[in-house]
Order: structure tokens, then C-alpha cells, then sequence
């Protein structure tokens, strides 16, 4: 007598490949991460403005914590298991480690806004690759991309001098 595992065949019109598997769970990782630096950031920021700024990261956790589900579903949908374990994380995550005591509200905005512009570029570094091997894909990534540059901009506004002091790509 045979069981479902045993006779279960499923014929998906796509796999993904090593090199998507590898892009997605960096992605995922960064994403999770920069959930739980913006919870370790809201829990820690102190200053003037901290009320707006601690509102402010709720809303980067909230979106880096649906990202991250998104990224990890799409994932298993195209056959790709995610690992978004602890150590995982640690080991994998391209983000800048944050400061484990209190925070400044400015030096917190600088720190987040550093992290959401770290997922953004995993994000932009990924994308052709991606977008080639599967455009459906590709299109969760300009979802995440446009909300979590639209985070920076507006946490990054913060600390700003209108007219003195525009950012720079880190390119140039």
C-alpha cells in the first residue's frame, strides 16, 4: 500500500534555480533582519522627536516584517526552501550590526535609514538576475523597493538641511 508521500508527483512550469534560491534567501534574511533592528531601535531610540521616530519604526518593522513573509512565500511557491533561523540571520544578513544600548533619535535615524538603504541595495543588486530567470519575482522586489526607499526618504528627512544637505548615491 502505497502513501500520498510516495505517489505525490507535481509538475510546477517552474523551478527555481541555485543562483534565484541564493538572491531570495538574501533578501529574506535582510529583511528580517531589518525587522529586528528597527523592534531593537524602537525599543532603545531616546531624544528629541523619539515619539514620531518610535512611531516612525513600528512602521519599517511592519513592512520589513510582511516583506520578509512575502519573500519567503514566494519562495516556497517556485521550490526554494527559506531559512529565516537566528543564527541564519546572523551569519548571512548584509546589514551593519545596531547598537545594543540606548540610541539618539538622530543617530538612530542615520542608522535606520542605513539599513533600509542596505535591503534597498540587495534588492536593486539582485533584481536583473532575478528579473530574467522570473519576472513574477522580480515584481515582489519593486513592491519592497519602492515602500522601503519611500521609509528612507521619509525617516532620512529628519536629520536633512533643506537644500544643504541632499544625499549622495553610494556610487559616486
Amino acid at each position: 500500500m502505497s502513501t500520498v508521500a510516495e505517489t505525490h508527483t507535481a509538475h510546477p512550469p517552474f523551478k527555481a534555480s541555485e543562483r534565484l534560491a541564493g538572491h531570495l534567501q538574501q533578501l529574506h534574511v535582510d529583511l528580517i533582519d531589518l525587522h529586528i533592528q528597527g523592534k531593537q531601535a524602537h525599543w532603545n531610540v531616546v531624544g528629541k522627536n523619539f515619539r514620531d521616530l518610535h512611531l516612525q519604526l513600528d512602521e519599517v518593522v511592519d513592512a520589513a516584517r510582511e516583506f520578509s513573509d512575502t519573500v519567503a512565500e514566494r519562495m516556497r511557491a517556485v521550490y526554494i526552501t527559506p531559512d529565516g533561523r537566528a543564527k541564519t540571520v546572523a551569519a548571512q544578513s548584509s546589514l551593519a550590526e545596531f547598537p545594543a544600548d540606548e540610541v539618539d533619535t538622530a543617530e538612530t535615524v542615520d542608522l535606520i535609514t542605513g539599513a533600509l538603504y542596505s535591503v534597498a541595495a540587495t534588492a536593486r543588486r539582485i533584481h536583473d538576475e532575478v528579473d530574467e530567470e522570473d519576472p513574477t519575482t522580480a515584481d515582489i522586489l519593486h513592491a519592497i523597493l519602492e515602500r522601503l526607499e519611500q521609509l528612507a526618504w521619509m525617516i532620512d528627512s529628519e536629520n536633512r538641511v533643506a537644500n544643504r544637505s541632499i544625499p549622495r548615491p553610494i556610487h559616486q
